[in-house]
């Protein structure tokens, strides 16, 4: 059975860091590029961050870049993002998600609420 589960999420501080992981299992998880979206309230889903196969190729959203790291373990099937200088901007919901070029096959975790307040 396919499950990405999203963990690490929670209130902080503007200023503060968190750093969400996403452990995957069920499927091949070593050849699916990988990806970090989030929600706001009211808002599109959004593309936070990606990362490649092999960990060598990473890109983030203009609104994220500088202050966010996506990094994979693969022996640990797991994803993360290392989120520092939050922001209120940054609240919402953060999901990961898999995906497989040839294929076109994807998976989506259920998400983990990040809450920036003070």
């Amino acid at each position: 059975q396919v499950q990405l589960a999203e963990s690490g999420g929670g209130l902080v501080q503007p200023g503060g860091s968190l750093t969400l992981s996403c452990a995957a299992s069920g499927f091949g998880f070593s050849s699916y590029i990988m990806y970090w979206y989030r929600q706001a309230p009211g808002k599109e889903r959004e593309l936070v961050a990606s990362i490649s196969s092999g960990g060598g190729s990473t890109n983030y959203a203009d609104s994220v870049s500088g202050r966010f790291t996506i990094s994979r373990d693969n022996a640990e099937n797991t994803v993360y993002l290392q989120m520092n200088n939050l922001k209120p901007e940054d609240t919402a919901v953060y999901y990961c998600k898999g995906y497989y070029p040839s294929r076109r096959t994807e998976y989506w975790g259920q998400g983990t609420q990040v809450n920036v307040s003070s």
